[in-house]
């Protein structure tokens, strides 16, 4: 199994375009032990040759464009793609508004929890993937498929605490939010030749031991790496809002992931969706050198995953 991650950075991207936070300003100057980094997303191969994309970016074409295994080969027709679906994970439009760029009469199946689904049903924009090349088809925890066009690939979703997309936030229903299960979701993507796994979850409120129990002895996890610390965009000016209220565990502290995971038998443990402002961006930083030595690392856009 072949796992790229197209996208490490959390909404708005590293730098974010309104953003003038040490870190925003410092990789616009070239600072080094700072590189840019897309909005959060990957994509998945047994083969190399067919892909799943595992959430769709708002930067996704420019990700498309700098990932070769994603583009036609020359022996292929005038209109193809490796590209053969997109697995959502939640509605947050920095992990669907990258559809949009798949709107080219292509064939492609896009798979979400039927809520998500829902969201995009309801906004008359994403009428633009046009229906008689797009399908549409619900996933519901615990049930494992074979995304299409993707042989030797399984994958099983898996609910996650977390939080309902900011636009469809109900402020009558009180502390939750509105939210529900399928909301948010983790990945388990398994190898059907080697039964090896990981687990991929960009979004995160809270490790409980469901889902300890459920990364356990995956070969690598791809985890929710937004925010260091839960009030560092309070303490930046940056936001009035901590991590959890936006739906993230933060790395650091007792009840951070960090220590949460810190006894997960699991092989790599890699951090991505990182906000502009952690800073765990920089090489070289405190922050930096706390998560290496607990043996995570920091995911980069291109970084490449082979189980």
């Amino acid at each position: 199994m072949i796992i790229k991650v197209l996208g490490s950075a959390a909404g708005g991207g590293f730098p974010q375009w309104n953003c003038n936070c040490r870190n925003c300003a410092d990789v616009r100057r070239g600072v080094p032990g700072l590189q840019p980094r897309t909005q959060s997303s990957a994509a998945v191969s047994i083969d190399g040759r067919s892909w799943a994309l595992l959430n769709a970016s708002p930067d996704l074409r420019q990700q498309i464009a700098a990932t070769p295994e994603l583009n036609p080969s020359a022996e292929d027709p005038q209109r193809s793609s490796p590209i053969r679906c997109v697995v959502l994970t939640n509605a947050d439009v920095d992990h669907i508004a990258g559809l949009l760029s798949l709107r080219e009469s292509q064939p492609l199946t896009i798979y979400a929890d039927p809520r998500v689904l829902s969201a995009l049903s309801a906004s008359p924009i994403f009428g633009v993937l046009d229906g008689r090349f797009v399908e549409r088809m619900p996933i519901r925890p615990d049930e494992h498929f074979e995304p299409a066009g993707c042989s030797g690939l399984i994958v099983e979703a898996f609910t996650v605490p977390g939080k309902v997309a900011l636009y469809l936030e109900d402020e009558q229903a009180g502390s939750d939010l509105g939210t529900a299960p399928g909301d948010t979701i983790g990945l388990k993507l398994t190898d059907t030749r080697s039964g090896r796994f990981a687990c991929y979850v960009p979004a995160c409120a809270a490790v409980d031991d469901t889902l300890l129990r459920r990364m356990s002895g995956a070969a690598t996890i791809l985890f929710d790496g937004t925010l260091f610390t839960d009030d560092e965009m309070i303490a930046q000016g940056l936001s009035p809002k901590t991590g959890r209220r936006m739906g993230h565990i933060s790395m650091s502290g007792p009840d951070g992931s960090i220590a949460a995971l810190g006894r997960l038998d699991v092989g790599r443990r890699i951090f991505t969706h990182i906000n502009n402002s952690n800073p765990v961006l920089r090489q070289g930083s405190p922050e930096r050198a706390r998560v290496e030595a607990a043996g995570w690392e920091i995911a980069y856009d291109g970084m490449e995953v082979i189980l």
